[in-house]
C-alpha cells in the first residue's frame, strides 16, 4: 500500500487584497464594507459581498484588534453551563452580546473558586472586551489589573468580594421572605429550611429572608430546622429525613434553590407529606401533584441586564459601580398551599 504525502501547510486564505481584485475595486473600498462603514454606494458594496461570498474570505479579527483596540468579544463565566438557571442566563447575555455584534464565550467553574481564576483570566488574556462573571470565590482582587487596564467587570447573580464593580442580583432575601411567609400563611409554624451552603451569598441571603419572615411573624426559629449544605441528594434526602420525622417534625419546607427542590420531591414522606415551596422555578412543575409552589427568579432579566451594564460601560459609562436587582415572584401552585396535617 503506498502512502500519500501529506502537505503540512494549508491552502493560503483570501485576503482583502483578493477580494479587491475580484470586485474591481480599491481596497479601501473593501475594508470600508468588510467594517461596516459609510462611504460605499450600494452597488459597489454589493460588489465587493458577491466577491467575498466567492472567495470565502473572512475578516482577520487579529487585524482588527491591532487596528481597533477591540475583539467584539465578551465573557461569560458560570457556575455550572447544564443547569437550567445558568442556561437561562447564558442564553439572555448572548442576545445581547449579539444584538451588539459581538461573539460570547463561556465557561463553569463547578463552584471551584481556582477554576474560576483560571477561566477569568485566560478569557482576559484572550483580549475579551469584557467579562461577566457569576462569583465562586470569595476574593475577586486578582481581577483589579484587568479592570485598570480597561477591561469592565460584572458580576451576575452574587456579588464580587475584596473588589468595587457592577453586579445585578436577585432580591434573594425577600424571595425568601416572601416564600416563608406564604407557607406561615397557610398555618404552619414549624417550617424546616433546606439550603446551599451558608458561604455563598445566595444562601446566607435566602436563610436572612427565612429568619426575617419568621420574625415578623412572631414565631421562635428552632435552629435545627435549619439545614445548610451540599445540594447532593443525599445530603437532602437526610436533611428531608431528619426534618419531617419523630413527634416535632416541621409541618412544612422552604427549599432553597432548584437542586434542594428536586432532590427533596424525591424524598418527602409520602404518610405525612409537609407544605413545600421551591426557591427557583423548574420546568413542569405545575404538572406534579400536587403543583410546585415556587419562588421564581427571571434569570432570562438578570443575563440581559448584566450583559447592558457590561456594554454601557464598554460605550464609556462611567458612574460609580451599582448594585442592580431583580425582583422574584411567587407562583402559587398547591404544594404551597397544604394546611399543616394535610396531604
Amino acid at each position: 500500500m503506498t502512502s500519500r504525502p501529506v502537505s503540512s501547510s494549508r491552502s493560503a486564505r483570501p485576503t482583502m487584497k483578493d477580494v479587491a481584485a475580484a470586485a474591481g475595486v480599491g481596497l479601501k473600498t473593501v475594508s470600508r464594507v468588510v467594517n461596516g462603514e459609510s462611504g460605499v454606494t450600494p452597488e459597489m458594496a454589493a460588489r465587493v459581498r458577491v466577491a467575498i461570498e466567492a472567495l470565502g474570505f473572512r475578516r482577520n479579527d487579529s487585524a482588527r484588534l491591532l487596528r481597533t483596540g477591540r475583539t467584539a468579544s465578551v465573557a461569560l463565566l458560570l457556575e455550572d453551563i447544564s443547569d437550567p438557571f445558568s442556561s437561562a442566563l447564558s442564553r439572555a447575555v448572548e442576545q445581547v452580546a449579539a444584538a451588539e455584534g459581538c461573539l460570547l464565550f463561556t465557561g463553569s467553574s463547578a463552584e471551584d473558586p481556582a477554576r474560576e481564576r483560571e477561566l477569568a483570566l485566560a478569557f482576559c488574556a484572550r483580549r475579551v472586551d469584557g467579562l461577566i462573571v457569576v462569583p465562586a470565590g470569595d476574593d475577586h482582587r486578582y481581577l483589579l489589573p484587568e479592570i485598570e487596564s480597561g477591561t469592565p467587570v460584572v458580576f451576575l447573580d452574587r456579588p464580587g468580594a475584596g473588589i468595587d464593580a457592577d453586579a445585578v442580583l436577585s432580591d434573594n432575601a425577600g424571595g425568601a421572605q416572601a416564600g416563608t411567609a406564604h407557607l406561615i400563611a397557610h398555618g404552619h409554624r414549624r417550617i424546616g429550611f433546606i439550603g446551599d451552603q451558608p458561604t455563598i451569598h445566595t444562601a446566607a441571603e435566602r436563610v436572612r429572608g427565612y429568619r426575617t419572615a419568621m420574625a415578623e411573624a412572631g414565631l421562635p426559629v428552632d435552629e435545627r430546622w435549619i439545614d445548610c449544605g451540599p445540594t447532593d441528594r443525599a445530603r437532602v434526602a437526610a436533611a428531608v429525613h431528619r426534618l419531617t420525622s419523630g413527634p416535632e417534625a416541621v409541618t412544612a419546607l422552604f427549599a432553597a434553590n432548584n437542586r434542594v427542590t428536586l432532590a427533596a420531591l424525591h424524598h418527602l414522606p409520602a404518610d405525612r407529606r409537609p407544605a413545600l415551596v421551591g426557591f427557583d422555578d423548574l420546568e413542569l412543575a405545575d404538572l406534579l401533584t400536587p403543583g410546585l409552589t415556587v419562588v421564581a427568579q427571571d434569570p432570562v432579566a438578570l443575563g440581559a441586564l448584566a450583559a447592558r451594564r457590561l456594554f454601557d460601560r464598554l460605550a464609556g459609562e462611567s458612574s460609580p459601580p451599582a448594585r442592580l436587582e431583580i425582583p422574584t415572584l411567587l407562583i402559587p401552585r398547591g404544594s404551597g398551599e397544604t394546611p399543616p396535617g394535610g396531604h
